[in-house]
């Protein structure tokens, strides 16, 4: 063999052993591709099978929730119904998933949650509706946002609230008929006394006087508070308005005012009385009622004023709403307090410690006249210094 054949062949060889590396190489990133397709499967399946596993532990949830749940998309069909939602409502989820609301109406049991949910405008609310005369509903709505924070549809939480409301009504009930007894006996002690210290049933003595007048106080502030319940008794069964007529609501507080000549003059209490300078309208009001509100008001200025103190009273027109203020230089409310001022059975510590006698029920149902007349009541306190109370009436 030749030099230059020799010289050919070693290039030939150097050639073949190049294309054998060059096809190893290219194997191995294939294979590197293949094994990260392959990850990346795994990934997939891991990362579906935990999706799967979280579907399941959601679906328990709903399932075993205690509440009934109700999802509707933005479409109006509903998604989700547990299985507390077919006790409710004696239907099967099978039967009313997948459907929109004007679907829904035509199923009875359903009909008044529907047409309750088509009043509410609002994303948010929390209220409760009798669903029929063994179910009472707390019905909590819940936006449910989606991609991008974009709303996705609402989620309504039922809780099942009928026997707190059973157990009230038999608690009002009772408070009721207790009252209404012993009105009766309080009613006849009250004009035995009267009678007593009138002299009707003979003379007596300056210390027989002053005894029985003990008694005729302390009779009145069981009368007080007896109506008290009963007025509490009547808001809460929804039967406290009676009759409301067109009258002048100047007049309604001046008479107001002119019954508590005595304790001002008792307290040496300076009163004002502000009346607006442009015309108050007529208003429709229970007057009655409303002159309760406007006593319960004056009565508390007073009781926690101090003697010489100040109260200022003034009515306004606003934006068609009549305003009512009273402002008093008294013990004012705590800052902690504040919250429960109008809650039932409720006094201020500050308050306990000059005047143990209140029933608490005064400011409570000052609140429901006020607002069975489409009003608003609030009040501004600084402790020590003084409070204003203040409401509202449309015109």
């Amino acid at each position: 063999m030749s030099n230059e054949e020799k010289i050919k062949l070693k290039i030939d060889n150097r050639d073949i052993q190049k294309k054998a590396e060059d096809k190893e190489l290219e194997y191995s990133e294939e294979e590197k591709k293949n094994a990260a397709l392959i990850n990346l499967l795994e990934d997939a399946e891991k990362s579906r099978e935990r999706a799967i596993e979280e579907k399941r532990k959601t679906e328990a949830i709903i399932s075993n929730f205690t509440d009934g749940l109700l999802f509707f998309d933005n479409q109006g069909y509903l998604k989700i119904f547990n299985p507390q939602a077919e006790i409710f409502f004696e239907v099967k989820a099978i039967e009313v998933l997948e459907k929109k609301t004007f679907f829904l109406k035509s199923i009875s049991s359903l009909k008044v949650l529907i047409d309750f949910l088509e009043t509410k405008q609002e994303r948010i609310f929390r209220e409760e509706i009798e669903i029929n005369e063994n179910l009472i509903l707390e019905i909590s709505s819940l936006p449910i946002l989606g991609k991008e924070g974009k709303r996705a549809g609402i989620l309504l939480i039922l809780h099942d609230v009928t026997r707190e409301k059973q157990v009230q009504k038999m608690k009002t009930e009772f408070v009721s008929i207790a009252a209404h007894q012993l009105r009766t006996p309080l009613s006849a002690i009250k004009w035995t006394l009267k009678m007593l210290l009138d002299g009707d049933l003979g003379p007596l003595n300056k210390e027989q006087i002053e005894f029985v007048n003990k008694n005729y106080i302390s009779n009145e502030r069981m009368i007080s508070l007896i109506n008290d319940l009963l007025n509490v008794t009547r808001i809460e069964e929804g039967r406290y308005l009676y009759s409301k007529q067109l009258i002048d609501f100047y007049d309604l507080i001046h008479e107001t005012v002119n019954t508590f000549e005595e304790e001002f003059k008792k307290k040496k209490i300076k009163i004002s009385f502000q009346k607006a300078e442009e015309k108050i309208p007529l208003i429709k009001v229970d007057v009655e009622k409303m002159q309760l509100a406007v006593h319960n008001l004056i009565d508390n200025a007073i009781r926690y004023t101090s003697s010489e103190g100040k109260i200022i009273i003034s009515l306004k027109l606003i934006d068609q709403n009549i305003e009512f203020s009273i402002q008093d230089t008294g013990i004012g409310i705590p800052k902690n307090q504040e919250e429960k001022i109008f809650t039932k059975f409720f006094r201020g510590i500050n308050i306990m410690k000059i005047d143990t006698e209140g029933t608490g029920l005064g400011l409570f149902i000052t609140k429901n006249i006020i607002e069975a007349h489409d009003g608003k009541i609030w009040f501004e306190s600084e402790e020590n210094k003084g409070t204003t109370f203040y409401f509202t009436l449309p015109c």
